[in-house]
């Protein structure tokens, strides 16, 4: 048997299904021979670098209707997840009102690969680079569990990364960013117009720390938003950390705790230890877990202090 025919036995079978339900019955047909694929960028050096083993199943979801689609409702801008990063980027509504998701995207890969790359597919890997600054948002999931939609927070969709019963079942369809912080800021900036006092000032940042600036595995992804008062005092806080093979997660606990205080040295020390107790990286070839969480609290105090600097 020649090079070529062994190639083509070895290759998976590709099937392109027209619907969610009909990609969900695939799954379900082949189980883990068979696995959802997007953009297959990150599957496909996955198989290279040996890292896991080319199933015999592919269901393309590039076909199923809708999910390559970036459309604003009523409550939020819903994006399929099939849309590239390269959509993700250039749209010019996720550029004015949720910048630090497409500044997330930028240092996604090369521009090749962000034409190729979805979103659906970043946020299905679970370790993303886009997935802290959609945690910062709020963001939701529309997902399909076979009979019919669900919507959760991305918060507790990556709660399941690592449960075998239900990670890698999960049909991921659509992204929702809300429009809830959008309307408070509006709102917030008439009723200060009407008593002429001074407007809060918001903040946010995104940050990859890596060796390079893209296409290369990330030490720390790092997202903040929040607002502060004239006086200095935080009204609103939201971070979001990951990196490298770390789930991303909201530091919940450490916003609860220093929301209401006045930024000063004492807060940003405060923060910097409840990052390094709360975050909890995984350790690999690139970084030892211990200088993802010094770096993941070095970029999260350090915007703390600029935003009272700004």
């Amino acid at each position: 048997m020649n090079m070529k025919a062994q190639e083509i036995m070895s290759s998976p079978l590709v099937w392109h299904p027209q619907s969610a339900a009909e990609a969900w019955l695939l799954k379900q047909s082949y189980g883990l021979e068979g696995i959802y694929i997007s953009g297959g960028t990150l599957l496909r050096t996955q198989w290279e670098s040996g890292v896991s083993a080319i199933p015999k199943h592919l269901i393309d979801l590039s076909a199923i209707r809708g999910l390559n689609e970036v459309k604003i409702g009523e409550s939020g801008v819903i994006i399929g997840g099939q849309v590239t990063l390269q959509a993700c980027r250039t749209n010019a509504f996720l550029q004015r009102n949720f910048p630090l998701v497409t500044d997330a995207v930028r240092t996604i890969a090369a521009p090749s690969i962000r034409h190729l790359a979805t979103i659906g597919g970043n946020i299905s890997s679970f370790i993303g680079d886009a997935i802290p600054a959609l945690l910062a948002y709020d963001a939701e999931v529309i997902w399909f569990n076979g009979e019919l939609e669900q919507r959760v927070s991305l918060s507790s969709y990556l709660l399941q990364a690592n449960d075998p019963n239900q990670g890698h079942e999960r049909l991921l369809l659509s992204i929702v960013l809300p429009f809830t912080q959008l309307r408070e800021e509006s709102s917030a900036c008439m009723d200060e117009e009407e008593n002429a006092i001074s407007t809060i000032k918001r903040f946010g940042a995104y940050h990859k720390v890596g060796r390079r600036e893209a296409f290369t595995p990330s030490i720390v992804t790092a997202a903040i938003l929040g607002a502060i008062s004239p006086a200095g005092v935080l009204t609103e806080l939201v971070i979001a950390l990951g990196g490298g093979q770390t789930v991303p997660q909201r530091l919940e606990r450490l916003e609860e705790e220093i929301i209401g205080a006045a930024v000063d040295h004492q807060l940003l020390q405060q923060a910097y230890d409840r990052i390094l107790q709360e975050y909890e990286p995984r350790e690999d070839l690139f970084a030892t877990a211990s200088y993802r969480k010094i770096t993941a609290a070095n970029v999260i105090t350090a915007e703390l202090w600029k935003a009272t600097r700004d």
